[in-house]
């Protein structure tokens, strides 16, 4: 049975969202980053990014982390890349053709959209945005996606989706990485097919259950 090591407050949103789109059974264990405990190496601590059956199984010490049999994988974009070929059926690649191209897009977001969105989420959660140093980096982060996503947002309005005329993982990977930069909701609506795409995907029933799962969990 794949096995999935996270939580929803992390990189792990997108493989959960991918696993619930998928209808496949998994089993979830729930570790946490070790910065959120006061002693994450406490005997009472929970399984969390520093606890040594965690650092066996990954010794980066960062989730997520999936097995599957024998297999074992880090890296969100390469989990879900991995689950939709091996269990995704339509979600997943019809083809080597579109197997690259999924890849592709997954390199494109991780590489060029995911540094400054996260960037402009940070500046927000940590309270930053009503400052003046915290909107001059909010300008200045929006002034570097604006480039990625007219890129997304020409191909959006062609295509309707990320590839092959139908809804997969690449949809969730690109979202999953998009959706940092919505605390700037000004920024998104400057691209019209980004955004009616990313609302689209939002409003799935499995990012739906994803999400609240996510708010039921502590900051």
């Amino acid at each position: 049975m794949i096995t999935l090591h996270g939580i929803y407050r992390s990189r792990a949103s997108r493989n959960l969202w991918l696993l619930d789109e998928m209808g496949v059974g998994f089993r979830h264990i729930p570790v946490i980053q070790a910065y959120k405990l006061p002693d994450p190496l406490a005997p009472d601590a929970p399984p969390n990014t520093r606890s040594p059956d965690f650092l066996a199984l990954s010794p980066q010490g960062a989730i997520p982390v999936m097995e599957d049999g024998d297999l074992v994988l880090s890296e969100s974009l390469a989990i879900n890349l991995y689950l939709a070929q091996a269990y995704g059926g339509v979600l997943g690649p019809k083809n080597a053709a579109e197997g690259a191209l999924m890849t592709q897009w997954a390199l494109y977001g991780a590489a060029t959209v995911e540094p400054p969105a996260l960037a402009i989420m940070f500046a927000h959660a940590q309270g930053r945005a009503g400052t003046d140093e915290g909107k001059a980096e909010i300008a200045a982060q929006a002034d570097i996606l604006r480039r990625p996503f007219a890129v997304l947002d020409e191909h959006l309005a062609r295509d309707g989706l990320m590839l092959g005329g139908r809804f997969t993982v690449a949809d969730i990977n690109m979202a999953e990485i998009v959706r940092y930069a919505q605390p700037e909701a000004g920024l998104i609506a400057e691209f019209p097919a980004l955004d009616h795409w990313l609302k689209a995907c939002q409003a799935r029933p499995s990012f739906q259950r994803m999400w609240a799962a996510r708010d039921a969990e502590p900051a």
